[in-house]
């Protein structure tokens, strides 16, 4: 299962015009579903179930079937699945493929420094012997925030309140 960013606004459009699944049914053979959620196949890609969840991220799951790498129609028929693969998330996310991999990178990087925060914060707590337990409780409470918006998958949110912890302990 992989998730996407999704150019602001383009969920609202796409829903004029259809939906991911209208979208869908422009790149794939087979497509079942309305709106925002849609399941499908196409050439190797014998199942694809993809929507729009409420952080308005596009989550797909795909799963294929390996080529014959002998034979040049199965070769063909992959190379096709992968060109429409491509296209459907350009259309989709709003993104090309260099875009979206920057994209996920950044994303990457938010959860990181939130949790380089959360650990930073842990051990100057340890350390200082000058901190109130009031104010020790404020940060274990915001490192509680930081830890749910990161299990929730908002790095962006993560990364800004362990900013704000930083900020708060320094």
């Amino acid at each position: 299962m992989e998730t996407f960013e999704v150019k602001r606004g383009l969920v609202k459009k796409l829903a004029t015009e259809g939906g991911l699944a209208g979208l869908a049914g422009k790149h794939f053979d087979t497509v079942d579903g309305t709106g925002d959620t849609f399941t499908g196949s196409h050439g190797i890609m014998r199942n694809i179930a993809a929507e729009y969840n409420s952080n308005g991220k596009l989550v797909v799951d795909v799963q294929q079937e390996r080529p014959d790498f002998d034979d040049p129609d199965a070769m063909e028929i992959a190379m096709d699945s992968r060109k429409r693969w491509s296209a459907f998330l350009d259309e989709a996310t709003g993104y090309s493929p260099k875009q979206r991999g920057d994209k996920a990178k950044e994303f990457a990087k938010k959860a990181s420094k939130a949790k380089s925060g959360i650990t930073q914060a842990q051990k100057f707590m340890e350390m200082a012997t000058n901190l109130s337990d009031e104010k020790k409780a404020e940060a274990e409470a915001m490192i509680e925030e930081i830890q749910a918006a990161l299990d929730a998958g908002d790095n962006t949110k993560a990364a800004g309140r362990a900013e704000k912890l930083g900020k708060f302990l320094g």
